[in-house]
């Protein structure tokens, strides 16, 4: 049952996350990291296990896996995960779209983590560039036109993405959203062509795509007036909240969120300073929801991280930063004060089944 007094049995350090004494950090939390929570203090790596079986982590480098964007214009993004409540999916886009697509089922979500483009949308052009992300509102008529070979890690939701409701530090901390970038209306006239085509993405409804075919072209918005638009965001822009004494549960740096679907920015920050503090996340096993991490870039005090590396924990499986990154943070504690990541993480409350060219490509790392 939940209390204001927490209980400590048996060999338990005095501040959490910190000074461990050769002991293994292990949390098991309810709701995300935000609801009842039992501190497990182990003699060994809980992560090192074999597993056999579905429930088991899978990771995969983007760039083994083959969007068919990636060498047809026709073609569409490659599924990654899926639940009833989003898709995850990957664009490696080359060459501009030949139509016009519009996601029906739900908001989309999209990061950039290659590339630069512009996006041709009802409500206006938007420019993209690495480490943008691309919110565009359902059943909203869009177009990509990459200026270059363009990697997008895409979350379509169910319903609707929202910005977080704003806690005690007010709503612009992390996310502010006067930074985002919103596009001014300009209509687009006809090229000539006969028709156009506009691709509805339907995937809770099988047999799809549909397409419908205009006579006219489909982005001939004059104006719009609202608070439904289009939007980019930049991650250089994101507002970081850090601590000196202990390290921060990953529902701190959320972004937006949907139904059952959560969207975090982990990104360059100072590390702890205080001695003895751990400055790797803990070992967990996402009690509440699957959770996928997606490495942008950087390394962590000193260990390159694979940039594109797609991770997926179950629920109830653990997972964390290898011991080995563990016991190097500490051992180089005083010489790196500052955290060089960039990942993008995605927490679902639905487990996330991955798709076959994921499996196909699973590193086999468990």
């Amino acid at each position: 049952m939940e209390s204001f007094v927490h209980l400590r049995k048996g060999r338990t350090p005095k501040r959490l996350h910190a000074d461990l004494d050769g002991l293994k950090d292990d949390e098991l939390g309810r709701g995300g990291f935000t609801g009842r929570t039992a501190n497990i203090y182990r003699r060994n790596d809980p992560t090192a296990y074999r597993s056999a079986g579905p429930l088991r982590p899978v990771d995969v480098l983007s760039s083994e896996l083959k969007p068919s964007d990636a060498t047809d214009a026709h073609g569409g993004p490659l599924l990654l995960f899926s639940n009833a409540d989003c898709q995850v999916s990957l664009s490696r886009r080359t060459e501009e779209m030949p139509f016009f697509v519009r996601y029906v089922d739900g908001d989309l979500l999209s990061f950039v983590h290659k590339g630069a483009g512009l996006l041709e949308t009802e409500f206006g052009p938007l420019r993209y560039r690495a480490g943008d992300w691309m919110y565009i509102p359902k059943a909203c008529t869009w177009r990509q036109v990459p200026d270059e070979e363009s990697t997008l890690l895409m979350i379509q939701a169910t319903d609707e993405f929202r910005v977080p409701p704003p806690g005690y530090m007010g709503r612009h901390f992390p996310f502010d959203p006067s930074q985002a970038t919103i596009p001014e209306p300009a209509p687009i006239d006809d090229d000539g062509r006969d028709e156009y085509e506009v691709r509805l993405i339907h995937p809770s409804v099988p047999g799809g795509p549909t397409s419908l075919y205009y006579q006219h072209h489909p982005l001939d918005v004059e104006g719009w007036r609202g608070d439904n638009f289009a939007f980019t965001f930049n991650i250089d822009d994101y507002n970081v909240v850090t601590s000196n004494s202990v390290h921060l549960p990953p529902t701190v740096h959320l972004f937006m969120q949907a139904t059952g679907i959560y969207v975090m920015n982990f990104l360059p920050k100072p590390a702890e300073g205080v001695p003895g503090t751990e400055r790797t996340p803990w070992y967990h096993r996402n009690v509440d929801y699957d959770e996928i991490a997606f490495f942008h870039g950087g390394s962590l005090y000193g260990i390159p991280m694979p940039p594109g590396l797609i991770s997926h924990a179950p629920q109830g499986v653990h997972h964390g930063a290898p011991e080995k990154a563990r016991e190097r943070a500490r051992r180089k504690f005083d010489e790196y004060d500052k955290v060089d990541w960039s990942v993008i993480a995605i927490d679902a409350r639905r487990r996330l089944v991955p798709s076959a060219e994921v499996l196909a490509n699973d590193l086999g790392q468990h």
